[in-house]
């Protein structure tokens, strides 16, 4: 029997590896959840089942167990019972818990990057002494490459550079200490570094449209008055969650991957152009009956200055929409690439092949328009 401890079940990643652990039935798993009280933690455990569509009767449901905690906390804030319980079987990690907050302050970034990272690895340190210890997944982002110009290897950086945000910043700190479990302790681990992560390629679903989303509705121009800055040739490295999710699980069953680093992204010469997005985009909320505005390139520098022009001429409810504007306008910008030749040997011996963005875009756009209320979208323009 295999013992899975998971964190971060009820984000986007995490959401998506649980139904693929529990396909397996030689495995249970753990997830920690915040909650207020017990009745609480059983509640958010019935609505993720209901999200992965598992009735209650469900042989699958009888293999998992909740546990009341915090990723960030010593111990995770578990009851000695229940941290004594978790220490004395768990045979596999995967660490999907993340704030993706960008505009956090530094101090709260850290305290859920690298607070989350101490508390996964003084687990891990324990479980190996104990003899435990299979595989730990450690789930990092692309974004550790902060402003570093060009293509970022799967490798460790060790270049000092400038970020984006602290969310950034923190899971490059959160790295530093992997690293060091992985060269001086030598422990079984797998660090994952997915690019922007969007809905299922099958059906576009996500538990949580994230900032993929928020970029689209800039793309649609409904936020910006129709208003772009010049795209040129830049590239937005997006990836589906399943695959993101097949390939946890799967590193998670592999020895062979430890010790690696793979970026889970679509890679230089197959990530979508934003000026082509952009024409999906308008194509799709149109399609969907939204009122689309003409659209109008300008410089920059006057579209990175749209938040300041909106004091002035905007009304109270777009400015709110525009006030996160700078903290994705450098994402928009950057001319950044991510290698993911490791990733994609790894998959081409796996028999698998990722698809491209043509044909799971379109999917994920579908998800997020037919799913997605209004008024929700406009609570996602101003997070």
């Amino acid at each position: 029997m295999k013992h899975y401890f998971l964190t971060g079940a009820s984000g986007a990643v995490g959401s998506a590896v649980v139904p693929l652990l529990l396909d397996d039935p030689d495995t249970h798993v753990r997830v920690l959840l915040r909650a207020d009280s017990p009745e609480h933690l059983q509640a958010r455990l019935e609505e993720l089942c209901r999200f992965w569509q598992l009735a209650p009767d469900a042989e699958a449901r009888r293999r998992m167990q909740p546990l009341r905690g915090d990723a960030t906390l010593h111990h995770f804030g578990l009851s000695d019972a229940d941290y004594a319980s978790l220490t004395a079987d768990t045979t596999h990690i995967i660490h999907c818990a993340a704030s993706v907050r960008m505009n956090e302050p530094l101090d709260k970034a850290r305290r859920s990057a690298v607070g989350s990272a101490e508390a996964i690895l003084a687990l891990a340190r324990e479980l190996a002494q104990r003899g435990l210890l299979q595989k730990l997944e450690f789930v990092s982002t692309v974004g550790i490459a902060g402003k570093r110009p060009g293509l970022l290897p799967e490798t460790w950086i060790d270049e000092p550079r400038a970020f984006h945000n602290t969310y950034e910043q923190s899971k490059a700190e959160a790295e530093v200490l992997v690293r060091d479990a992985i060269e001086r302790e030598h422990l079984p681990i797998t660090v994952h570094r997915p690019s922007m992560v969007i809905g299922d390629s099958r059906d576009g679903r996500i538990i949580h449209f994230q900032i993929f989303y928020y970029i689209c509705e800039i793309l649609s121009g409904r936020r910006t008055f129709g208003l772009y800055p010049d795209f040129g040739e830049i590239r937005l490295d997006v990836i589906p969650v399943d695959w993101v999710a097949d390939a946890l699980t799967a590193a998670s069953r592999s020895q062979a991957t430890a010790g690696r680093i793979l970026h889970l992204c679509s890679g230089p010469g197959h990530s979508p152009k934003l000026r082509d997005l952009k024409t999906l985009v308008r194509q799709a909320f149109r399609g969907h009956g939204h009122r689309i505005p003409p659209s109008f390139t300008i410089r920059r520098d006057w579209f990175a200055a749209l938040p300041r022009a909106a004091s002035v001429l905007a009304s109270e409810k777009q400015r709110r929409r525009l006030s996160t504007l700078p903290i994705y306008v450098d994402y928009l910008a950057d001319k950044q690439a991510f290698d993911n030749a490791e990733f994609m040997r790894w998959l081409h011996a796996r028999g698998l092949e990722l698809p491209s963005a043509e044909t799971f875009l379109p999917v994920a756009l579908m998800g997020y328009l037919s799913t997605y209320p209004e008024e929700q979208a406009s609570r996602l323009a101003t997070t």
